[in-house]
């Protein structure tokens, strides 16, 4: 690439940035959402994918329907939701969790966990079927929050795509399942809906991590492969609040690709899994 290339494609990374600076200043002005400490290269990949999707050229004529047209508002705000999820995701986290941490919820008279960024919920019926199998689940109130009300009302439904199952049923087994885990749904036209007793301990409600504040003080908190998508100023933020909503001797999970190492809290935990990404709060 000669010298005026380089320089020409210069400017446009840096126009680049500039649109997308002004379109993210402008959700959170005019809106509220405030995705402007998003790591940059996934927010930019899913600008640009709604761009293209609403048959437009720039990023600068996504901003100008945004702030005109509330449908595409909303499609824009699903696309920055990371929705990648199954049941019994990484098992040996849930078999290292019964080893480290179910003797210690067992202490309790009662267990409040809140699941931030559950998604379409498939994580939270796991830990539901979990506590429930190790006897916990009666005392238990799982708390399910995301900031996308669509893939919260799927999740209160309780209803997965049949073709799930095979996978789900492995990871259920190598998680340490002790039931056939058919015994946990029923097979629908439509796929399959888990029993409503899973479902009678969990309160789904919407919550933005980035905006709103602490609800309550929690025994334990997952949230599990949602602060990848943050950078290091918005991590520091979203930890100040699990710091805040966990009680004494509360347990934090992250996700595999996750660590409370690098951040400002990392003196303020004991950490219990170094693989699993299991941490208890001392202080």
């Amino acid at each position: 690439m000669n010298r005026i290339n380089a320089y020409e494609v210069n400017l446009e990374d840096e126009l680049e940035k500039i649109e997308i600076h002004l379109l993210l200043e402008g959700l959170y002005l005019k809106y509220g959402y405030d995705y402007r400490d998003y790591a940059y290269p996934s927010i930019r990949r899913r600008i640009w994918h709604r761009v293209h999707a609403e048959n437009l050229k720039t990023i600068t004529s996504l901003l100008d329907k945004v702030l005109h047209d509330s449908s595409c508002l909303q499609r824009l705000i699903a696309d920055f939701s990371i929705n990648v999820t199954e049941m019994f995701r990484d098992p040996l986290f849930f078999k290292e969790f019964k080893d480290k941490i179910v003797p210690l919820l067992g202490t309790y008279p009662s267990i409040r966990i809140w699941h931030a960024g559950c998604s379409t919920g498939e994580e939270v019926y796991s830990m539901a079927i979990f506590l429930h199998e190790v006897g916990l689940y009666e005392k238990t109130k799982i708390y399910a929050t995301d900031i996308n009300t669509k893939v919260l009302t799927s999740a209160k439904s309780g209803c997965f795509p049949l073709e799930y199952m095979k996978k789900y049923t492995n990871n259920y087994l190598q998680a340490g399942g002790e039931r056939a885990f058919s015994d946990y749904y029923k097979v629908t036209n439509d796929g399959v809906k888990f029993h409503s007793f899973l479902s009678k301990n969990i309160v789904f409600a919407q919550h933005n991590l980035v905006t709103d504040s602490s609800f309550n003080e929690f025994h334990v908190i997952l949230c599990r492969n949602v602060l990848i998508y943050f950078n290091k100023i918005l991590q520091n933020k979203v930890h100040q609040l699990f710091h805040d909503s966990l009680g004494k001797f509360g347990v934090l999970c992250l996700g595999n690709k996750e660590s409370i190492n690098y951040t400002d809290f990392a003196d303020y935990y004991e950490v219990i899994s170094p693989v699993q990404k299991i941490y208890k709060k001392f202080k």
